[in-house]
């Protein structure tokens, strides 16, 4: 289904949540990139304001639990692996195996009494990232995104797996990335230009996802797709396809081909956008981007490339975005009314998706 925005009577609702102040459980959430967590590595974080430590056992695989002790609330990710597969309190020695159970107290007649146990979550690693799942309902791993696009891609034609926090609403970053025309300032020269205004705008539902495409023709390429492709033509057809997927990680296609000429035969990358909410506030933005239309030639020319890619989409996401997305959560705290933005013909995606996640949301609450 397509839906072209002058038609979309979404755009006419006359009062909305900006942000919903709630999460749906039972997801699947990133918590790390697998290669952050090593060999017996330990890494604490929080999830939907829950803490949870993370660690690899010597078999290879990753388990999460609540980064908790049961004795005295010491963090779990304070301590180190022991016997390989097990995790030790930093502050008195109790020991916890991957299902939450302590399995030995040092102290006394060494009894492990019953409610000597933590919150476990199960754990998925696929497309080079740690997945965790926060809610009580069984853990189904085909629900996990499609980021196949990472998978076996040649090494010099992706970019660092990357991550930086954000200080605020996890929805709040959804809405800039689901409202690419932004590009067009905060990136111009970047990720965007004046060219690239004026765009073809579309929408599409997809089962529970929400597609926004725009596609603006004949402009200068901006400054990004003249790296990526040496003697770019100086007029191109700009597009740009980005794929929500329930609860909050996104896949963008964008690049540049000659005028009239399709995508697949431009030149550009798929970006891999995935949040993961820490709390109401604060968000963890993990990112990476595989390159598709190969225009460089040479793996000197191409790790240079390599390199500026991945630098040059980290400062306009921690340098240019996050302080707006920011300074926006600030102005959301301090706001002594009802949050009612102003909706504009661009604002189709992010209307269209808050109203996907709010049934998701409400109908998980409902069981």
């Amino acid at each position: 289904m397509n839906i072209q925005i002058g038609h979309d009577a979404a755009l006419v609702e006359s009062k909305k949540k900006l942000i919903s102040g709630t999460y749906l459980r039972n997801a699947w959430y990133v918590a790390a990139w697998s290669e952050t967590v090593g060999d017996g590595g330990v890494l604490g974080l929080t999830i939907l304001k829950q803490p949870v430590v993370l660690y690899r056992q010597s078999n290879g695989e990753v388990a999460a639990l609540a980064d908790r002790c049961a004795h005295r609330f010491a963090p779990l990710s304070m301590g180190h692996i022991v016997g390989g597969n097990r995790i030790q309190c930093p502050y008195h020695g109790l020991e916890y195996d991957k299902t939450g159970a302590c399995v030995l107290n040092p102290h006394g007649n060494k009894n492990i009494p019953s409610r000597a146990r933590v919150n476990s979550y199960p754990v998925f690693e696929k497309h080079k990232a740690i997945w965790v799942w926060m809610g009580d309902q069984p853990a189904d791993p085909s629900k996990i995104p499609d980021f196949s696009v990472m998978d076996n891609a040649p090494e010099l034609h992706t970019t660092k797996l990357d991550k930086i926090m954000v200080k605020a609403n996890y929805e709040l970053v959804i809405d800039n990335l689901l409202d690419l025309s932004h590009t067009s300032y905060l990136h111009a020269g970047i990720l965007g230009n004046a060219d690239t205004v004026e765009s073809d705008i579309g929408v599409d539902q997809e089962g529970d996802d929400i597609v926004v495409s725009r596609y603006a023709r004949a402009g200068e390429p901006p400054g990004m797709n003249k790296l990526m492709w040496p003697d770019v033509p100086a007029k191109v057809d700009k597009f740009t396809r980005i794929r929500w997927m329930a609860p909050s990680t996104l896949r963008l296609v964008t690049g540049v081909c000659r005028p009239g000429e399709t995508p697949e035969q431009g030149s550009g990358y798929h970006a891999i956008h995935i949040l993961t909410p820490e709390t109401d506030e604060t968000t963890h933005y993990f990112f990476t981007a595989v390159r598709f239309g190969i225009f460089s030639k040479g793996d000197e020319l191409n790790r240079q490339i390599q390199e500026k890619i991945a630098a040059t989409r980290r400062f306009a996401f921690e340098d240019q975005d996050a302080p707006v997305i920011e300074a926006q959560q600030r102005i959301i705290d301090a706001s002594q009314t009802a949050v009612d933005p102003l909706t504009l013909a661009i604002d189709v995606g992010p209307v269209r998706y808050k109203r996907v996640l709010n049934k998701l949301i409400a109908a998980e609450q409902a069981q």
